[in-house]
């Protein structure tokens, strides 16, 4: 069992940055690959960013590339998303995902998520 809590959303302006945390639960933590995903209003559950077992392994959507980046602290049983260059089209709810995979950019791959956290980036 793995529990998530995300923190750090909140409201930026274009150009700014935001760093998410999320904080986990459970011994098997560092068996895990962990993502993160967002969900804009009436849009589905996308992709963003995940990270392998040790670090050593991750992976970017497109719209993330050059501008988010993704490290976990296994000793702190965390996970971060650095954001930077934030735009408007980057508003939504950003969740935490564990799985016991990595590579995979499919929401139903994954076995736990947090509640979620709101970023709003006003133009």
């Amino acid at each position: 069992q793995v529990r998530l809590v995300e923190s750090g959303g909140g409201l930026v302006q274009a150009g700014g940055s935001l760093r998410l945390s999320c904080a986990a639960s459970g011994h098997t933590f560092r068996s895990y690959g962990l993502a993160w995903f967002r969900s804009a209003p009436g849009k589905e559950r996308d992709f963003v960013a995940a990270i392998g077992w040790s670090s050593g392994s991750t992976d970017y959507a497109g719209s993330a590339k050059g501008r988010f980046t993704i490290s976990r602290d296994n000793a702190k049983n965390t996970v971060d998303l650095q954001m930077n260059s934030l735009q408007p089209e980057d508003t939504a709810v950003y969740y935490c995902a564990a799985a016991r995979l990595f590579g995979v950019r499919t929401a139903a791959a994954y076995d736990y998520w947090g509640q979620g956290t709101q970023v709003t980036v006003s133009s």
